[in-house]
């Protein structure tokens, strides 16, 4: 009776054996067969590289904001380089121009102060005569209004054409940048400022200039000079820009050649347990 229900749990064991594995006859020889040719092994790969840079998005993003492009590039360093660069300029251009706007409107007020037209051309017409003798003064006689405190434009133009000699520039309008650029650039008008005199003190061209003339001049070229400062510093901030895109597109191009980087699995196979291998492979491009 015992060998009868012990050989009745090896018959369910065998059986049950078969069913969970599905392939087991339970031959020693047949199953060892069919556990070796269920062995294998195969490799598989997951590509988790770094993703790519677009050298187009890179450039485009530097030539809007200089820097931008690096920082998308990962090339920190010159990102703040070209940041650095852009700050300064920016800087640079409005610090200079409110200067050059300031001392501007210092010099014009100066020259409201110290230069007269009226005094300039009382002087020209009473010393007509030795200006250019071929001339008469009664035929400007226009030349002055409102009880000779105030200049007819026309005719005092007209004048200075006729004179001629060094009297090489006519009067712009009152208020007209030439017009406070020439009463402090040319001896034509040394007549016309507060300390040169009347019209009756005698002065010729190439006669030392008033120190009033001499010093307006200083002055409207350091607002000159301001300006030329702003309008460089616009030039570099747009170099800046074209610098930094190129740069940025350079940057992301260089990027993508930089790391090739991918993750290898491999499957083993052995009987019917499976077994997983990780490889890491870097690949670094100079």
């Amino acid at each position: 009776m015992k060998k009868i229900i012990v050989l009745a749990l090896l018959f369910s064991s065998l059986i049950n054996g078969q069913t969970q594995n599905g392939k087991l006859s339970g031959i020693l020889s047949v199953d060892s067969k069919t556990s070796f040719d269920a062995t294998f092994s195969n490799e598989e790969k997951f590509n988790v590289s770094n993703k790519k840079k677009s050298v187009f998005l890179a450039g485009v993003l530097s030539f809007a904001i200089p820097g931008a492009g690096e920082i998308y590039a990962e090339n920190y360093y010159m990102a703040g380089l070209f940041i650095a660069v852009e700050a300064a300029a920016i800087t640079t251009g409005l610090v200079y121009d409110k200067k050059g706007d300031d001392q501007t409107a210092f010099y014009h007020q100066y020259a409201q102060e110290n230069w007269d037209v009226v005094r300039y051309a009382k002087w020209t017409i009473n010393n007509l005569s030795s200006l250019n003798n071929t001339l008469k003064t009664e035929d400007y006689t226009g030349l002055f209004y409102e009880n000779g405190t105030k200049v007819n434009w026309g005719v005092l133009n007209k004048l200075e054409t006729d004179i001629g000699g060094w009297y090489s520039h006519k009067l712009p309008a009152f208020g007209e940048q030439q017009y406070y650029e020439l009463i402090g650039k040319y001896p034509q008008f040394n007549a016309g400022w507060s300390d040169f005199g009347d019209e009756n003190t005698p002065y010729k061209y190439g006669d030392p200039i008033t120190e009033k003339f001499t010093y307006y001049s200083k002055e409207r070229g350091k607002a000159n000079d301001y300006y030329n400062i702003a309008s460089k510093a616009v030039v570099v901030v747009i170099a800046n820009h074209i610098i930094s895109a190129v740069d940025a597109a350079l940057s992301a191009n260089r990027f993508n050649k930089r790391i090739n980087l991918n993750f290898d699995l491999m499957k083993t196979a052995k009987g019917y347990e499976i077994e997983y291998y990780p490889q890491l492979n870097i690949k670094f491009m100079f």
